[in-house]
């Protein structure tokens, strides 16, 4: 979705502007680089409607990631962008995966992992 498209179904351009503002000073990053990396698809449109929040909690910690990955690994944007939705992919099958084995764990044994 392109950026204009994106401002107009938002509740407003200068909501979406206001946001980006705090979000990137809240992440500690220019906002260029917030507004690029939110047409490049790392984070979505805060939902609308009145006392809603904004842009999800880990909004700056997904920033301060993809902006860590492009300059250690000398990634680009898009490609930063990638690399943080497979490290999330893995960070959620990672937990997926300690919650079965404590599952299978209390199943054999009949105590839970913390006995």
């Amino acid at each position: 979705m392109e950026v204009s498209t994106a401002l107009q179904r938002h509740r407003g351009e200068d909501d979406l502007l206001r946001e980006i503002q705090s979000l990137s000073r809240e992440a500690g990053l220019h906002p260029d680089v917030v507004r690029r990396l939110f047409a490049l698809g790392l984070l979505e449109i805060p939902s609308a409607g009145a006392g809603t929040p904004g842009f999800a909690r880990d909004a700056p910690a997904r920033l301060a990631r993809a902006v860590r990955l492009r300059r250690d690994l000398g990634l680009n944007y898009a490609g930063a962008i990638l690399a943080c939705e497979l490290l999330e992919r893995i960070d959620r099958l990672e937990a997926q995966l300690r919650r079965y084995q404590a599952f299978e764990f209390e199943a054999r044994s009949g105590c839970k992992p913390d006995d």
